[in-house]
């Protein structure tokens, strides 16, 4: 009488599958994970560039009112900071906004007509 193994293809079968279920169920928990911080990113990243354009608004405003207007100020937008660069030139306007929002920069450069505050230029820049 020989003693044949009995099962031991299911026993390794079901081993293999085990594994193989639980290397799938992992990697889609670990994407749902990393997406998470992927969307929190976005709408950190959506709020900094928020307040860069309110500052460019902000500018907007004070070319309106005065042709003259030089810029290098801080606004408060609710409670959150921004900035606007110095203004320069004569027949263009350049400046430049940055919005921070919990370490995520935003930094535009605008070129603008101050007759008819035509924007010439937006641009998002990296920051310096």
């Amino acid at each position: 009488m020989t003693n044949q193994p009995r099962g031991f293809i299911a026993l390794i079968s079901a081993s293999i599958i085990s594994a193989i279920l639980l290397l799938v169920a992992t990697t889609a928990s670990l994407s749902g994970f990393y997406s998470r911080f992927n969307i929190l990113d976005a709408e950190l990243k959506e709020r900094s560039v928020a307040l860069a354009e309110a500052c460019v608004d902000h500018a907007f405003l004070q070319l309106a009112r005065d042709s003259n207007y030089i810029g290098n100020e801080m606004v408060l937008v609710g409670a959150q900071p921004c900035t606007i660069g110095a203004v320069t030139g004569s027949t263009q306007k350049t400046f430049k906004t940055q919005g921070i929002f919990n370490n995520f920069y935003t930094n535009f450069s605008i070129t603008v007509d101050p007759a008819t505050l035509t924007v010439l230029s937006w641009q998002e820049i990296p920051n310096p």
